[in-house]
């Protein structure tokens, strides 16, 4: 926000210097000390009045630039949650000949819009240090393997033997990771693996803890 001379005391200035400049040679605008009035001392206020803007221009930027510097250290609210979305019934996801990106349609949040329903992947919206938890239920017939990914990088997982003896397993993990803005994190179901895809058992979640 900028301050300016208000239309009337501008044009009291222009009359002001052109009264000025008119009777400049005539002695009875000058006081006994030599001095001019009263443009002189108009011109004094006006500089007066100019010193004090600045300075209050001076200090609105500065407020300005604090107002950005503390909205650039706020933490957004970044934060999701999401299910395999199969229905409270469910049926197996998998198995598959090779690996597979797990997408998970039932989205109970996303905060910050950084998880996509469509590819099961979530970009960091900002730079920071987030905590991701994968979990699933899986029937003892099959191996069940989710491994958590960065870009393309294996971070961490949940594994179960498939057994004719035990008829169902629920595993999980989770990570703390230094993401930068743009990076991928997503979870893969491993290749000749299954997991249960009821709507509540098999979930995906991850939040910003806080900005770099």
């Amino acid at each position: 926000m900028k301050m300016t001379l208000s239309g009337s005391l501008f044009m009291m200035l222009v009359s002001s210097l052109i009264l000025a400049q008119s009777t400049s040679q005539n002695p009875e605008t000058k006081r006994t000390d030599g001095t001019c009035f009263p443009v002189c001392d108009l011109v004094k206020e006006l500089g007066a009045m100019r010193e004090k803007q600045g300075a209050m221009e001076t200090r609105l930027k500065e407020s300005e630039s604090q107002i950005v510097e503390l909205k650039s250290k706020e933490t957004p609210r970044v934060a999701f949650t999401a299910t395999s979305g199969l229905g409270r019934g469910g049926a197996a996801i998998g198995p598959y000949n090779w690996d597979t990106t797990l997408v998970f349609r039932r989205v109970i949040s996303n905060m910050g819009n950084g998880y996509n329903v469509g590819t099961g992947v979530f970009t960091a919206p900002v730079a920071g240090n987030y905590y991701f938890y994968i979990s699933h239920h899986a029937g003892g017939e099959h191996r069940a393997s989710l491994t958590l990914i960065k870009n393309n990088e294996l971070i961490v997982q949940t594994y179960d033997h498939a057994s004719t003896a035990d008829t169902a397993d629920n595993g999980s993990n989770a990570a703390v990771l230094q993401l930068v803005r743009g990076d991928r994190v997503y979870v893969r179901l491993g290749a000749n693996t299954h997991v249960w895809g009821g709507s509540l058992i098999t979930t995906f979640s991850g939040f910003l803890l806080g900005k770099n």
